[in-house]
């Protein structure tokens, strides 16, 4: 027998979780034909020696939604063994968008994924080759991603294209509920592997409002869910939200028999549950996953850091206190900033019992300080205590003096690891949260396949090498219905990733400026990752793209979660 690519000698860990063991695997017409014993010629082979062969990671939660159009490699998930990508997250998308609505809609990724709008406008420009969802799909077929995607309609574009701005104030009518129930179902006919909202306080839009599918009521999110349980396939996607958590998701699984996985279970978050936080929130879906309701909580595997500037306050935006800053121009900003009522109303926030973000000035350091470095890698509260002034002060001080541009990096959940093991290692959670393509210049958790294995696997021995793998591929595959990848299988497709178990980590994070425009964002460089396989062919090997312009790119969009 003859095939294109033949692995040899790896350590064959299927994505199941069983102990892996040496062996061959051999690929032919972008199909797994052979694991284990391969034996017969092949046109390209791997010598993977001493290597883990493994199915190619999936990253479920991503926002990689615009970025694809300009950049349809992906960057930076394939670097780290990403090979499927599911986009359209927590609501947002950019279909369908009428073509009068286009400059909404980049407005609102601009406030709620930090996404810039120069970036976006010059990526994207104003003139889509889509309007509706199917023509989406189509259009990211014609362009060719390096990887393969898998897309949910998004409850934001949806009201917007049907309610145009009065979506952002209002419940929706009847009839409009019911033409978006029609447009969700036309999408999931098309290949949407499901429908995704948000009631999400943080996600505060254009001009400062709450983002269109804030406005929508429980009724009317149950209505366009059940157009995933009418067409029997799908999943929901929900970023929860006060009015959108745990009794809310009951109710809509049992009324659509569709699954549902929300976003985020992380440690020591409050708020829903009281002090003891996400250990109560586990408790509770333990009890609904025993009941038979697949209602599963992403979980991450990084401390959730982000990186920000005053200009654009994206993690103090659910406050309250906030909404004038978020419609303010730049000016206005300064103002704000400046106004001792407004610094005073900010430090009586940070001062109550459960302060949230307004009070971890011990846990943020100045990450760039233009007007004075030696600060830089200091904590905001070290630096006020030696000044003898109030850490939100020194905080406000730095921004006005940089003209908004200093930046602050906030360690928000998720940095007790002993908390976080027992959030990963619990079998009604799924590996989620990259958020890669969003919150570019502000955090980079794309790499968080490579941190799994660097950090929890090899430094901390948390998990074996087969259960981590298992957490990357399987079991995303399963929860997301993406039926024909995820495992070393015979008739699969052959998404496989090679890497050193001894090496393989996520690199430091660094600032760069390859986004349009000259946009900035964070990356990290994957150690350990040898060879990157999508679909039959070898798209990197050791650090380095071998699908250059000209070539096809093998990646395929996922209708209905397979190729």
């Amino acid at each position: 027998m003859t095939y294109d690519l033949k692995i040899t000698g790896g350590t064959l860990l299927d994505g199941t979780g069983r102990p892996a063991g040496r062996g061959d695997l051999a690929v032919r017409d972008g199909r797994i034909v052979a694991v284990g014993e391969a034996p017969g010629a092949a046109r390209q082979t791997l010598d993977a020696g001493g290597l883990a062969v493994a199915p190619g990671f999936i990253d479920i939660h991503t926002h990689y939604d615009a970025q694809v159009l300009w950049d349809p490699r992906l960057t930076i998930s394939p670097w780290h063994g990403v090979t499927t990508v599911v986009m359209g997250n927590c609501g947002f998308g950019v279909a369908p968008t009428r073509p009068e609505h286009r400059g909404l809609v980049m407005r609102t990724l601009e406030k709620v994924e930090g996404m810039s709008l120069a970036v976006l406008e010059s990526g994207l420009s104003y003139d889509w080759p889509f309007v509706t969802f199917p023509e989406y799909l189509d259009a990211l077929e014609a362009r060719g991603p390096l990887i393969n995607v898998g897309v949910m309609i998004g409850h934001t574009p949806l009201r917007l294209f049907v309610m145009g701005e009065d979506a952002t104030e209002r419940p929706a009518t009847e009839a409009e509920i019911a033409r978006m129930r029609a447009i969700v179902r036309e999408a999931i006919d098309a290949g949407a592997v499901g429908f995704a909202t948000s009631k999400a306080a943080t996600h505060v839009g254009y001009g400062g409002k709450p983002v269109p599918s804030r406005a929508a009521d429980l009724a009317e999110i149950q209505t366009l869910a059940g157009a995933l349980g009418e067409a029997g396939r799908g999943i929901v996607q929900a970023t929860v939200g006060r009015e959108l958590f745990l009794d809310e998701f009951a109710a809509i699984v049992r009324a659509t028999g569709r699954p549902l996985t929300w976003t985020a279970l992380l440690a020591g978050m409050a708020g829903f549950a009281g002090p003891a936080g996400h250990r109560e929130i586990l408790a509770r879906s333990r009890e609904l996953a025993a009941q038979g309701l697949p209602i599963v909580p992403q979980v991450t595997c990084r401390p959730l850091n982000f990186e920000f500037q005053f200009k654009e306050p994206f993690i103090f935006e659910s406050l309250s206190l906030f909404r004038p800053v978020s419609a303010a121009d730049f000016e206005g900003k300064m103002r704000i900033y400046a106004d001792a009522d407004f610094r005073r109303a900010f430090k009586e926030r940070a001062a109550r019992p459960q302060p949230g973000f307004a009070g971890k000035w011990d846990r943020t350091w100045i990450a760039w300080c233009p007007g004075d470095p030696s600060l830089e890698e200091r904590t905001v509260a070290d630096v006020a205590a030696e000044r003898g002034v109030h850490p939100i002060d020194l905080a406000l001080d730095l921004a006005l003096a940089s003209k908004l541009e200093a930046r602050f990096r906030m360690a928000v959940f998720n940095d007790d690891e002993d908390e976080v093991a027992a959030l990963l290692a619990e079998p009604a959670t799924v590996l989620g949260l990259s958020d890669a393509g969003a919150h570019a210049s502000q955090l980079c958790d794309a790499c968080f396949s490579t941190y799994l294995l660097g950090r929890w696997v090899r430094e901390k021995d948390a998990f074996t090498l087969e259960e981590a793998v298992r957490m990357l591929t399987s079991r995303p595959a399963e929860v997301f219905g993406i039926s024909d990848r995820g495992r070393l299988e015979v008739g699969l497709a052959a998404d496989v990733v090679v890497f050193d178990p001894a090496t393989v980590a996520a690199g430091p994070l660094r600032r760069v400026r390859d986004l349009p425009a000259g946009g900035d964002r964070l990356v990290a460089e994957a150690r350990g990752i040898e060879a990157v396989i999508v679909n039959g062919t070898v798209v990197r090997r050791s650090g380095k793209d071998l699908v250059g312009p000209g070539r096809r790119r093998p990646g395929r969009v996922l209708r209905g979660g397979h190729a």
